[in-house]
C-alpha cells in the first residue's frame, strides 16, 4: 500500500481552482458508455459529477491566502497483493476509503468546538482509477535512460541525413536503435518501457481531493502540517494543531487488513518501508530472521513491485542485501524528491 498527500500546486501560488486537476480525474471517462464511466463518491453519496466536485471544492476556501493550498490529493495505490484479495476492484476500493478517511481524520490534532473532528467535519471526494502509465520517476525509467539518451541521438543523426545538415548511412543508424530498443533492461511485452506507456496488470488506485477547510468552511484542517501533536497559544487560548502522517499510514495499512482479511508480509509493511529509509541496517537485519518461506514472498514481493530488485540472485546473504540495499536506495532516493508528502 503506498499513500501520498500532495497540495495542489500551479506555478508559485497554490491553484485557485480545483478545475484541471479534477479534470485531469476524468480522463479515463472519455469515450466510456455512461455504465462504464467511474464517477465521484464521497463518505456518503455517489454518481457525484465533476462540475458539483469542483463547485464544492472551489467553494469552501474561505480566507486562504495564495500561498496557501485550497484542497490536498490523497492517492492510494494498493499493490497487486493486495488488489488481488478484492472481489469488486470499484466496490471494495470505494468501501476502503469510506474506511480510510475515517483514519484521516483520526490523525488530526484538532478540535472543533471542543470535540475532536469526526468525517461528518470534512469534505472530500474520490475516484477509482483503473490505469497507470509509467512517469519519469519510476525506476524502470532511468534503468532504461542510458539507453534512451542513445536512441534520442541516432534519431537525430538521422532526421540530420534526411534533411542534408549531415551524411551518414541511415539505414545502419536504424539498425542501432533496433539493436538498442531490445537490449534496454526494462521491456513490457517485447518493448522497451518508456514514458507514458500503460502499465499492465490491475493497476486500480484510489484519487482523493479533499478541501483545506472543514465543511463549515471556518476551520482549517492541513494534513501537511509539521507539527504531529501539539498546542500553541493563540489570542489568549492553547490551539491544538499537527496531523500525524505516521499514524495516517499505518492505521490506512492496518484498516485494510482488518477490511479484508488480508495476511500482510514484512516486505509490504509501512514499518519496513520505513526502516529501510530510515534505518537499512534494522531493515535487512529483519529481513533476514524471517523463516525461509516468509523471507522468499518478501523478496519476490520486492522482485515484482515497483521498487526496482537485482536481475539475478546473489550467492551469498551479504551480497544480497548489499545489492539490494544500493539499488533499493537509488529507487527510493528519486521517490522521495518526487514531491509527495508520503515517505
Amino acid at each position: 500500500m503506498y499513500i501520498t498527500i500532495t497540495p495542489q500546486k500551479l506555478g508559485n501560488n497554490y491553484s485557485q481552482s480545483s478545475a484541471d486537476f479534477v479534470g485531469y480525474l476524468e480522463k479515463e471517462n472519455q469515450g466510456l458508455e455512461q455504465g462504464a464511466m467511474e464517477h465521484f463518491f464521497n463518505q456518503y453519496d455517489e454518481g457525484i459529477s465533476a462540475d458539483e466536485v469542483v463547485k464544492e471544492i472551489d467553494g469552501n476556501g474561505a480566507k486562504l491566502k495564495k500561498t496557501e493550498p485550497k484542497f490536498y490529493s490523497i492517492t492510494v495505490s494498493p499493490s497487486k497483493y493486495e488488489l488481488n484479495r478484492l472481489q469488486n476492484n470499484s466496490e471494495d476500493l470505494k468501501r476502503y476509503t469510506r474506511e480510510l478517511m475515517k483514519d484521516y481524520v483520526a490523525s488530526f490534532n484538532r478540535e472543533i468546538n471542543g470535540r475532536p473532528i469526526n468525517i461528518d467535519d470534512i469534505k472530500y471526494y474520490a475516484k477509482i482509477e483503473h490505469q497507470r502509465t509509467f512517469k519519469g520517476t519510476d525506476w524502470q525509467i532511468w534503468e532504461n535512460q542510458p539507453f534512451a539518451t542513445k536512441i534520442l541521438q541516432l534519431k537525430t543523426e538521422i532526421r540530420n541525413v534526411k534533411e542534408g545538415r549531415a551524411e551518414g548511412n541511415i539505414k545502419l543508424l536504424q539498425n542501432k536503435i533496433d539493436r538498442l530498443e531490445k537490449e534496454a533492461p526494462q521491456q513490457q511485452d517485447g518493448k522497451r518501457i518508456v514514458q507514458g506507456m500503460p502499465k499492465a496488470g490491475n493497476q486500480s488506485h484510489i484519487h482523493i481531493i479533499v478541501s483545506r477547510k472543514d465543511v463549515s468552511n471556518t476551520f482549517s484542517l492541513s494534513p501537511g502540517s509539521k507539527h504531529k501533536a501539539s498546542e500553541v497559544e493563540m489570542h489568549g487560548k492553547n490551539i491544538k494543531r499537527g496531523f500525524d502522517r505516521d499514524k495516517f499510514f499505518d492505521r490506512a495499512e492496518k484498516t485494510f487488513d482488518r477490511t479484508f482479511g488480508y495476511q500482510r508480509n514484512f516486505a509490504e509493511t509501512y514499518q519496513a518501508r520505513k526502516d529501510f529509509i530510515r534505518n537499512p541496517k534494522i531493515y535487512f537485519a529483519s529481513l533476514m530472521k524471517l523463516p525461509t518461506s516468509e523471507r522468499a514472498i518478501a523478496f519476490r514481493i520486492m522482485k515484482e513491485s515497483d521498487v526496482p530488485m537485482l536481475p539475478s540472485i546473489p550467492v551469498t546473504q551479504a551480497q544480497l542485501a548489499m545489492k539490494v540495499f544500493n539499488r533499493l536506495r537509488r529507487g527510493v532516493d528519486i521517490a522521495i524528491k518526487s514531491s509527495s508528502i508520503g515517505i
